[in-house]
């Protein structure tokens, strides 16, 4: 038996989880938001999350992000967005397991106790007999080892979780802002050239194209790594990680 919350603010559908999840022995609470869920945190002890992408308030990915920076508990993400980026971003920000709707229920108990049997399984993460570990010294391991990238409003400035940073471009700018307001959510070629000032997407028009390999390649020297901008396919451009905005 494994203690769940489940949180989905399509209330019939949040029913039939709780209601088949507790057929089978579990323990389970349900929520339609994240305050909801930490309500609930604050009143009961639960193992695993099932947690809806497309959520009034906090989405998923952020409720994600926030409770692993904290927490072990188990995190299956179901979504009924099916795309690459989105489970990409779902794994970064801290999911276990990440599922599609609609989603067999059968399905989905099988991967809570596989996920329960998997946590139970891992070895406890305590210090030895000899071990005394300081508590200012956790404090500070956790606030150097930053989890996402930093969009800085004011200056047209992207920080990677290293720390490292590039200046953007006027156009730049309009396209980062598009994509890190809406992380893991693909945004439409044609949103994107009428944010630059053009009437709509015109297929023979490669500039915005141009511009992104130029972001990247600026992105490549200065990070030493890829910047997490995935092209999707037939739609547009995402930014495929967890990403936190600094407002002026």
């Amino acid at each position: 038996m494994a203690r769940i919350a489940v949180v989905e603010d399509e209330a019939p559908l949040r029913a039939d989880l709780v209601e088949y999840l507790s057929a089978c022995g579990h323990d389970v609470v349900g929520c339609a938001d994240g305050k909801e869920l930490d309500h609930a945190l604050d009143d009961h002890t639960v193992d695993i999350i099932i947690l809806d992408i497309n959520l009034p308030g906090e989405g998923g990915f952020s409720i994600a992000g926030r409770l692993r920076s904290h927490s072990e508990v188990g995190i299956i993400m179901l979504t009924a967005r099916g795309l690459n980026v989105d489970r990409v971003v779902g794994l970064e920000v801290g999911a276990d397991v990440y599922m599609v709707k609609p989603v067999e229920l059968r399905e989905l108990e099988a991967q809570v106790r596989t996920l329960a049997r998997r946590m139970r399984a891992a070895p406890p993460t305590q210090p030895g007999p000899d071990v005394r570990p300081a508590p200012e010294v956790v404090v500070t391991a956790t606030a150097a080892a930053p989890t996402e990238w930093i969009y800085d409003q004011l200056t047209w400035t992207l920080i990677s979780p290293e720390g490292k940073s590039i200046k953007l471009t006027g156009n730049e700018r309009v396209f980062v802002s598009l994509l890190v307001t809406r992380p893991g959510e693909p945004v439409s070629r044609d949103e994107i050239f009428k944010a630059l000032g053009k009437r709509g997407w015109d297929p023979a028009d490669r500039s915005v194209d141009s511009m992104v390999r130029r972001l990247r390649a600026k992105g490549d020297e200065a990070f030493d790594r890829p910047l997490p901008i995935e092209s999707v396919h037939s739609v547009g451009y995402a930014f495929a990680a967890p990403v936190g905005l600094r407002c002026p």
